[in-house]
């Protein structure tokens, strides 16, 4: 994949891609959102914890078609106020070292469960 920032609009606010080129012959895997809940279904008391296990159960979804983190080119993510923002970032940042997928970050006024603060959804994509 191969990230766009034109030079003629103001660079990205945070460590993410304005847009993500791919090659042709690419198959795609859209997930669901995914919220900060564990299979045995305790929930963490911070919105980092809660989105360390949004993104550990996107990458078990991507898992299941044969992709990683590596492949995700697109995010959209909620979070309940601002000051869940930067725990968010920061579990984002560590999921993806390398070229950031192109990604979104809205406040919403909350999820079907009042202790949730996060809930991220994914786009992937891999040679076909």
């Amino acid at each position: 994949m191969r990230s766009l920032s034109p030079p003629s609009i103001k660079p990205p606010f945070a460590r993410y891609s304005h847009g993500i080129a791919l090659p042709e012959g690419q198959r795609f895997v859209f997930t669901s959102g995914q919220l900060g809940i564990s299979a045995d279904e305790k929930v963490p008391g911070d919105c980092e914890a809660q989105a360390d296990l949004c993104f550990a159960n996107i990458a078990a979804i991507l898992a299941e078609d044969g992709m990683t983190m590596a492949n995700v080119v697109r995010l959209n993510a909620y979070v309940t106020a601002r000051e869940h923002m930067q725990g968010y970032m920061r579990s984002r940042d560590r999921q993806f070292p390398g070229t950031p997928p192109a990604s979104t970050l809205m406040i919403v006024s909350g999820f079907v469960r009042a202790e949730f603060f996060v809930e991220v959804e994914a786009i992937a994509a891999a040679p076909a």
